[in-house]
């Protein structure tokens, strides 16, 4: 199944984090929060401004992002979570 998000919204793959501290402390299941880091899989074509021209998303697909602990809205595709989400609540690009 593809999925191409509408507007400004992107798809993000959450990228999981080490299970082990740098001290070499195994980290239990409920200890872990959800990561705040993902990979972009999709982009939209971009918002529609107020003169009517489309402005283009600075996200691209591959880009690793940061976003917030709660953002975007979780959706299941062919068994994978993804997150969509606007191009506004991210936080910045990891390069």
């Amino acid at each position: 199944m593809k999925l191409r998000p509408l507007q400004d919204r992107i798809l993000v793959q959450r990228v999981e984090e080490e299970t082990k501290t740098k001290g070499g402390i195994i980290i239990p299941d409920t200890a872990k929060e959800k990561p705040a880091e993902g990979k972009v899989k999709a982009v939209g074509n971009g918002k529609v401004g107020d003169d009517g021209k489309r402005v283009a998303l600075e996200i691209k697909v591959g880009d690793r992002i940061l976003f917030g602990k709660y953002s975007g809205t979780e959706v299941k595709i062919d068994g994978e979570e993804y997150l969509i989400m606007r191009e506004d609540d991210v936080l910045g690009v990891i390069e």
